[in-house]
C-alpha cells in the first residue's frame, strides 16, 4: 500500500507505524496474560471474573487484528514475533498460577491503565500526522479500555 493512496505523507506516518507496532506488542503480552487469569482465576468471585477476563481477551484479540491491519494499511509490516513482542511490551508477563483473584485484578488494572497511557501519546502522533483513520481506531480502544479500567477499579473499590 502507498500512503498517498490514502493521502497521507509517509514520512509523517514513522511515527504512527512504530507507536501501532508498540501498541500491538502491548497488546500481545495483555492478551496472554488475560487468558492466563481466566484460565487460573480461583475463589468467591470466579463465575463474575472468569466471564470477564473472557470478554477482555476477546475485545483484545480482536484489537491485535485491527492493529495489524491498520499497519499494512500504512504501508508496513506489523510486528509478528513473540520475541518481538516481548521485547518491545512496556507489559511485562506474570504467572497467573496461584495468584488471588483479587491480584489477578490489579494486574489487569495496571495493564489497563498503561495501555491507555499509550493510546494516549498514539492519538497525539495520529494527530501530527493527520492519520484520522488511526487517530479514530485508537480513540475507540482507549474509550473501551477506560470504562474497563473503571468498572475493575470499582470491583476492587479503588478511586
Amino acid at each position: 500500500m502507498n500512503p498517498k493512496a490514502i493521502s497521507l505523507e509517509e514520512k509523517k506516518l514513522r511515527p504512527v507505524v512504530d507507536h501501532l507496532n508498540d501498541l500491538l506488542a502491548n497488546y500481545h503480552v495483555h492478551y496472554q496474560k488475560l487468558r492466563g487469569c481466566h484460565w487460573n482465576v480461583r475463589g468467591s468471585h470466579f463465575f463474575t471474573l472468569h466471564a470477564k477476563f473472557e470478554e477482555l481477551y476477546n475485545n483484545a484479540i480482536t484489537t491485535i487484528d485491527e492493529l495489524a491491519e491498520r499497519v499494512l494499511t500504512l504501508g508496513k509490516s506489523p510486528l509478528s514475533r513473540y520475541q518481538d513482542y516481548l521485547e518491545t511490551s512496556e507489559i511485562k508477563e506474570i504467572d497467573t498460577i496461584g495468584m488471588s483473584d483479587i491480584d489477578l485484578v490489579r494486574a489487569v488494572v495496571d495493564d489497563l491503565e498503561l495501555l491507555i497511557a499509550l493510546q494516549r501519546d498514539l492519538l497525539e502522533i495520529t494527530d501530527e500526522a493527520n492519520d484520522e483513520g488511526s487517530n479514530d481506531m485508537v480513540n475507540a480502544f482507549m474509550q473501551f479500555n477506560e470504562k474497563q479500567n473503571w468498572m475493575l477499579r470499582a470491583f476492587l473499590n479503588k478511586n
